[in-house]
């Protein structure tokens, strides 16, 4: 309810947009193939303290808003056919992920939902079942999610990113003054945004047809000059081998040697000098206007030279290669004020690290940890001036699948050792700084849903998994967010003390679904060696049912996120999924 409440209040106040409607109905159901429904009128779900996490709560909030925003973008404005399927989906996406944000930290949720991106929609589009945002044709339209739903929420980003807050806002009114009670189009969408703006969008439309993107920048330095040059290129995808080039809105900032922002004032391109200032005042942020293959943008006025921050916020949905160096991404993570890109130079740091470890690791070579990277997460673990969950995204490293992609031939068990070894040198040069993090950070108080305490559980729980002080936080936990972290840890490694957690949680909650749910899920997402035969043991458990899709999304999908026993170099794994979804085509077609 409290969801509901919040998401009105939300949509009256940011788009005037009211519920023409004197019932709402809330409904708790334990299973369902879809998860949720924008039924006019209607949502499905059920949460408890003691039987969710934050994380379900989180989830929650999004899962109603989205649902309930569909009363304007989907019922009382719809999509014409399933190919505009993005006017409806990602506008309301798009409208959860901002209100969401507005309910907790907007670095956080935007980390959240970039990292979902990256990990779904780019291995996608570097395969077979890439597909653009507006499909040209499909046999059943189920593979729609990723690229309809997350990327087509980007698309919408991009056109609040050109116009800023209020003209993004003008476009949205503008659209439903027309189209309310009709059947639209993505174009429909777009005219709206460029009508009531007077905007020049050039070739932006291509972003419904594209299907992926790769971009680089190089750095040319001038003297009371900066130039950055950016260069795009598509490669070529499943139908569509040539393609033209996109328009990109990239966010940029510089910093000065002491780490502070350089004001803004103009921009030389395409033989125009161009203000950025706002209200006549230098701005610290700009956004260039990317169209050709290759272009040029020259800032005046600066007098030393600067560390760029590029993409902020993460303006467009591309994957960026730039010639910035491993003292220029420490030097980011340390002073940018873009808490996006702080976490971004990070990331890029710890995939760098991995990669580079990993053929060490190959060559039966001592590992060693760079000083500078733990150096880093410490100045960022430290900081008590940052967002205590954004302190937990920033220092968790990036997940084996995402190195996986990123290697030529992915080798699990390399990955594995590789982020095990890097874990163990970080709890041991940073365990005064973890201790003091956990200690900090426990509470006895009574449980409540909010950002603060969301941010405080997490942050905690980070440093706990990494401290292996597991065991004991599972003793005094005193709701299911601390619980479940400190049993996510405990079972990745095998023996007395897992079976007795898992055995005390099961007796203690066997009579709760969702907390059976849990329970499956654990024990399938662990990395202990040879879970396979452990999955392939809990089919055939009482509290298993093949016919439940939440039951089958907690085992099987928490298996298929096992990276090193899902991808078992005897191809166990493959063969144990290959043996369910026969069985599960036949009862349930959409959730095989």
């Amino acid at each position: 309810m409290y969801s509901l409440k919040a998401a009105k209040m939300w949509d009256e106040d940011v788009f005037d947009l009211e519920y023409d409607l004197d019932l709402f109905n809330i409904v708790a159901v334990p299973d369902f193939n879809m998860g949720a429904m924008e039924n006019k009128s209607l949502n499905l779900v059920l949460a408890s303290p003691e039987t969710a996490t934050d994380t379900d709560y989180a989830a929650i909030l999004g899962v109603i808003s989205h649902e309930y925003f569909h009363n304007w973008t989907g019922n009382r404005v719809t999509c014409r056919d399933w190919f505009q399927l993005s006017s409806k989906e990602g506008l309301t996406v798009f409208c959860d992920q901002e209100f969401s944000s507005d309910m907790g930290s907007r670095t956080v949720k935007r980390i959240a939902d970039v990292s979902k991106l990256r990990n779904y929609e780019i291995p996608q589009d570097a395969g077979p079942m890439a597909h653009p945002v507006r499909p040209h044709s499909y046999i059943k339209m189920d593979n729609f999610y990723t690229e309809v739903f997350e990327k087509g929420a980007e698309v919408v980003r991009m056109y609040k990113t050109l116009l800023g807050t209020q003209g993004f806002r003008k476009g949205m009114d503008l659209c439903f003054k027309r189209h309310d009670g009709q059947a639209v189009t993505c174009e429909d969408f777009f005219s709206a945004m460029r009508d009531t703006n007077d905007a020049d969008f050039a070739n932006f439309l291509l972003w419904y047809g594209s299907v992926s993107l790769l971009s680089s920048y190089r750095v040319c330095l001038i003297v009371l000059m900066h130039n950055e040059t950016l260069s795009q290129e598509a490669p070529p995808t499943p139908g569509q081998p040539v393609k033209e080039p996109m328009f990109i809105p990239v966010a940029v900032g510089l910093l000065d040697s002491s780490g502070r922002d350089i004001p803004l004032s103009s921009v030389y391109h395409n033989g125009t000098l161009r203000s950025v200032a706002c209200n006549n005042q230098p701005v610290l942020s700009t956004v260039l206007r990317v169209t050709k293959k290759e272009e040029e943008f020259v800032f005046s006025d600066i007098f030393e030279r600067p560390i760029p921050s590029i993409l902020r916020g993460y303006s467009a949905p591309f994957r960026l290669e730039s010639d910035l160096t491993h003292n220029d991404l420490f030097f980011l993570l340390a002073h940018d004020s873009d808490e996006f890109n702080r976490w971004e130079a990070g990331q890029l740091l710890a995939r760098k690290l991995m990669l580079s470890l990993v053929a060490v690791f190959q060559q039966n070579k001592p590992l060693a940890l760079n000083p500078k990277f733990v150096q880093g997460l410490r100045s960022i673990l430290c900081d008590t001036s940052l967002d205590k969950e954004f302190i937990a995204k920033a220092i968790t490293l990036p997940g084996e699948g995402e190195i996986m992609d990123m290697m030529e031939v992915a080798e699990p068990d390399a990955v594995r050792a590789v982020q095990i070894f890097i874990r163990k040198e970080i709890a041991s040069q940073l365990k005064s700084e973890f201790l003091n993090t956990v200690k900090n950070n426990r509470s006895s108080d009574e449980f409540v849903f909010n950002h603060p305490k969301m941010a405080q559980y997490a942050l905690k729980n980070v440093a706990l998994v990494i401290m292996e002080l597991s065991l004991h936080e599972y003793k005094a936990a005193t709701n299911m967010t601390e619980r479940f972290a400190a049993l996510a840890a405990i079972t990745q490694k095998p023996g007395k003390t897992c079976n007795d957690v898992l055995t005390d949680l099961y007796n203690k909650w066997q009579h709760d679904f969702l907390v059976e749910n849990k329970w499956f899920a654990l024990q399938a997402m662990s990395d202990i060696p040879g879970n396979v035969e452990n999955v392939r043991n809990l089919l055939t458990h009482p509290a298993f049912d093949l016919r439940n899709p939440t039951k089958v999304y907690s085992l099987i999908g928490g298996f298929c996120g096992s990276p090193k026993n899902f991808h078992a170099k005897d191809g166990s794994g493959y063969k144990l999924l290959g043996e369910i979804l026969l069985q599960l085509d036949k009862l349930n077609p959409r959730v095989c």
